[in-house]
């Protein structure tokens, strides 16, 4: 009688088939540390590093907290403080402005009109001090510098002007709102009418111009009042465009006197 094939018989105890090596040992001949796992066995999830993202795919393991990815901080660009458009920094016009210095300088349309009058505001609310008004190479529109006259003629502190650079145009009425007007020794003064650029129907052009009249009457009625002299004077000046040199403009009564050393 024959007898079972040995591969019929199952393995002794505690001992693996000899033909799948044991779990966590290498077959002969593979190199490797022991540790290394055959294929096919699963790997134990391994515990990310703090601050590390986790891999995907692998579960967190039971017990281990998983901390969020911090992302890296964004690089910030150094600011600079420009507070109009003028480009200068801004502790240059706050020093100006404890001093009770005002600085007027460019085209002043409504929304620098509205900076301009908001500042003067605020200081003639502070303390019963004068305040200076510093008017150096200024052009304004038409309905901006009338802003500007109207709350001049308000303040209830005296506003002490200089002038500086070429100033013309209804610029011209924000300087004779002034309660003192001064004048450094390169200041140039034109009397000129403003431009106007509008356009519409006929019957919008023709109210729009009897309002820039109306408008400019009230700037010529303050110059004349300021400088003593006739409003068709005045107007006239202004269509010719005059230039005024300081002397000129002293003796024309538009400045009062000649800016002094402090």
């Amino acid at each position: 009688m024959t007898g079972p094939a040995a591969d019929q018989f199952p393995p002794p105890p505690g001992n693996p088939p000899p033909g799948n090596p044991p779990p966590g040992n290498p077959p002969p001949g593979r190199p490797g540390p022991p540790e290394t796992p055959w294929p096919g066995t699963p790997r134990e999830p391994q515990t990310p590093l703090p601050g590390a993202p986790h891999p995907p795919g692998v579960p967190h393991r039971p017990g281990v907290p998983h901390r969020p990815t911090v992302p890296p901080a964004p690089d910030v660009v150094p600011t600079q403080m420009w507070p109009d458009r003028s480009g200068w920094p801004g502790q240059v016009y706050e020093r100006l402005f404890d001093r009770r210095i005002v600085l007027a300088h460019g085209d002043l349309d409504d929304e620098a009109a509205t900076s301009l009058c908001a500042q003067l505001l605020t200081l003639d609310a502070e303390r019963n001090e004068p305040i200076r008004l510093e008017v150096q190479a200024l052009t304004a529109e038409l309905s901006a510098a009338l802003t500007v006259m109207g709350v001049l003629d308000v303040l209830r502190v005296p506003v002490r002007a200089y002038a500086a650079g070429q100033i013309g145009g209804p610029a011209l009425g924000v300087l004779a709102a002034a309660t003192e007007r001064r004048a450094y020794p390169n200041a140039v003064f034109k009397l000129s009418e403003p431009r106007l650029d509008f356009e519409g129907s006929a019957t919008s052009l023709s109210s729009h111009e009897q309002q820039v009249r109306t408008m400019l009457d009230t700037l010529y009625l303050r110059l004349a009042t300021v400088t003593g002299r006739e409003v068709d004077e005045i107007r006239a000046d202004a269509r010719r465009g005059r230039y005024l040199s300081v002397e000129d403009a002293i003796g024309y009564g538009l400045i009062q006197e000649l800016a002094r050393p402090r």
